[in-house]
């Protein structure tokens, strides 16, 4: 077992990668990665985060594999330095950046460039007063800001720069903050393992946290609290490791599909049972069930963290261990995994279900590790006053939930998903409001579109009712919905990757999403009033 394909799925990325920088000297924007600004000019301000790109190019550099063309070519270090001199040229004048909007002053982006950057500096042993006074600037106003919601990975991220920081510079000056900080994250943490990304658990965004915190425990190696932390967080990542080799989706709080590796890599030094969790996930990535992430935002994300993975990788023999039957409920994170034997009695979990209990019973199962199905509940297109709405039964919520050795059953009512978009008009008044008074209360205005966009939740008037039933070594699940009149609904169907909160890592593609679309139109358009739309499926 080794970590190269975790290199060459990070290497196939540079070039799109380096596409997305300019790379001319004589250029105005010379060392910009948001390709978006410096080459279409479609958009009147560089993303904060495009900066993050400096980081795969840096490990890229450094990374001694067979076909790395990259490989210390001359070119690359003078990119990375225009890179770092470019988020310091157009950062606030208080170390702050933005991502998706003027004045936004976005604390992810400002954490994950800020760590691309030091990293790049550190291991390109670059000598710049200008760049090391930038990352004083910057790691300043992180450790005095707190932004809202709760994301315990850009809080990670958050301490990860200070500590790295205080180390390279030889200063006390953000201990006090950087100690509440983790502190913070510590206790953020449920004791179910997982640490909340808005509105729950996120397996994915959990293996960023770990990451983020392995990095911390090795510049702390005293540090006894995060230490028993990780090893918890480790526990509960295992669990979602899908038989297949994938990982996490939409029955999860935030929908991804995100797996960081390099967190396992530096615990399975001392925790030998964290490098099991990247070779089931190895495996998984050997069949192609890795996710693509290979847009223009979220590109860099998974590539540094593919390199490092590479470049720490743990001699070892596979150490996959298959689970065994049995059920583990997590009631805070309310995710229920079921793992059963199939009518061999061979005392393997053959058939196993992931199913969200408070997205209204979303679910993935596999048997004999592939994918039977994905579900992510009822939805309706609806028609109500002149606009055409949607109706889903995903959204977080606190469902009546009942839960037996053979039976599960969901209740509760669908909601409306959020579709807002982008228009002229709409994109001119946050234009106006962030360059006057948004400007001065960035965090009211990210507040306010949190919850339009993520945490608010609008009730549709329909209701359902879900029951899964373990017979016959089968999950029958028996779906039923009722609402007053089905004259507004237009279509009906049940889709195996829906989501219907903005994301950003979600909404990726993966091979599972193959499943087609239930389309159940045609049965809703036969039903007459109050009379409920029942579905019967054995899996």
């Amino acid at each position: 077992m080794n970590g190269d394909l975790f290199a060459k799925e990070a290497l196939a990325q540079i070039p799109k990668i380096l596409t997305l920088c300019d790379r001319n000297p004589h250029s105005p924007t010379y060392g910009c990665c948001d390709r978006n600004f410096w080459q279409y000019k479609i958009v009147d301000f560089p993303s904060g985060m495009a900066q993050e790109f400096v980081y795969p190019l840096a490990l890229a550099y450094y990374t001694n594999i067979s076909n790395n063309p990259f490989y210390q070519q001359a070119a690359i270090p003078d990119w990375v330095e225009a890179g770092i001199l470019f988020a310091a040229k157009t950062a606030h004048k208080d170390g702050s950046c933005d991502d998706y909007f003027p004045f936004e002053r976005a604390s992810g982006a400002a954490a994950f460039s800020l760590l691309a950057c030091i990293e790049s500096y550190s291991m390109l042993g670059l000598d710049n007063p200008e760049i090391l006074r930038f990352f004083e600037l910057r790691a300043s106003w992180l450790a005095h800001h707190q932004e809202s919601g709760r994301l315990t990975n850009h809080q990670a991220l958050i301490v990860l720069c200070l500590e790295l920081l205080s180390q390279m510079l030889c200063t006390p000056r953000w201990d006090r903050a950087k100690a509440l900080r983790l502190e913070q994250v510590l206790d953020w943490q449920d004791e179910e393992g997982w640490f909340p990304e808005y509105e729950g658990c996120d397996p994915g965004y959990h293996t960023l946290t770990i990451s983020c915190l392995a990095r911390i425990y090795q510049l702390q190696p005293d540090n006894n609290r995060l230490k028993e932390a990780l090893k918890k967080a480790v526990e509960l990542a295992a669990h979602f490791l899908h038989p297949d080799g994938s990982y996490g989706g939409e029955y999860t709080s935030r929908n991804t599909y995100n797996f960081f590796p390099h967190g396992f890599e530096l615990i399975g030094q001392w925790l030998p049972g964290a490098l099991r969790i990247n070779d089931c996930f190895l495996w998984g990535l050997s069949q192609g069930l890795a996710p693509c992430y290979a847009d223009d935002h979220i590109i860099g994300h998974h590539t540094w963290n593919y390199l490092l993975t590479w470049r720490d990788f743990v001699d070892r023999i596979s150490l996959a261990v298959p689970h065994k039957s049995g059920r583990i409920w997590l009631k805070s994170a309310q995710i229920l995994i079921d793992r059963r034997e199939n009518a061999d009695f061979s005392g393997r979990p053959q058939t196993v279900l992931y199913i969200a209990l408070n997205k209204g019973g979303a679910f993935k199962l596999f048997r004999d590790q592939k994918l039977v199905a994905s579900d992510t509940q009822f939805s309706l297109q609806v028609r109500s006053g002149g606009k055409l709405k949607n109706a889903v039964g995903h959204l977080i919520d606190n469902y009546d939930v009942q839960v037996s050795a053979e039976e599960i059953t969901i209740t509760g009512q669908l909601g409306w998903a959020k579709q807002k978009q982008m228009t002229p008009v709409n994109l001119l008044i946050l234009r106006v409001m962030m360059l006057t008074i948004g400007r001065f209360f960035p965090n009211l205005i990210r507040k306010l579109l949190q919850k339009m966009l993520i945490t608010g939740k609008q009730d549709a008037p329909f209701y359902f009712s879900r029951r899964l039933r373990w017979k016959n070594y089968q999950w029958h699940v028996t779906d039923e919905l009722q609402t007053r009149s089905w004259q507004p609904v237009q279509a009906a169907g049940i889709g195996g990757d829906q989501t219907s909160i903005y994301v950003v890592m979600s909404r990726t593609f993966q091979l599972g999403q193959l499943q087609p679309w239930l389309d159940l139109t045609e049965e809703v358009k036969k039903l007459a009033p109050h009379q409920p739309l029942k579905l019967d499926r054995h899996l």
